[in-house]
C-alpha cells in the first residue's frame, strides 16, 4: 500500500498529510490532478458501456435489464454479508 501510496503522490494524484490526533498515521488525500484523472476515467469507462451497449438488440437489451435487475441485488447482499464477517 506504502509503495502505490508513493507513486500516486510522485504522480501528483494525492498528497499525504500527518494526523492531526494520532502522530503514527497518515492522511492520504486525492489532488485536484487526481480528481480530474478520476473524473476523465469515469467519462472514458461511460462512453465505452454506451458503445457496448449499443451493439444490443432492443430485446438483448430488455433481457440484460431483467437480469441485472436480479443479480445485483443477490450480489449486494453477498458483498454485506461478507462485510460484516
Amino acid at each position: 500500500m506504502t509503495q502505490l501510496v508513493r507513486r500516486l503522490e510522485r504522480e501528483g494524484l494525492v498528497h499525504r498529510a500527518a494526523d492531526d490526533h494520532d502522530g503514527r498515521a497518515v492522511r492520504v488525500a486525492v489532488t485536484d490532478a487526481g480528481r480530474a484523472l478520476l473524473a476523465e476515467r469515469r467519462r472514458l469507462r461511460r462512453e465505452r458501456l454506451t458503445e457496448l451497449l449499443g451493439t444490443l438488440s432492443p430485446g438483448e437489451l430488455r433481457d440484460l435489464t431483467r437480469i441485472a435487475g436480479e443479480f445485483l441485488p443477490l450480489l449486494r447482499r453477498l458483498l454485506q454479508s461478507e462485510a460484516g464477517e
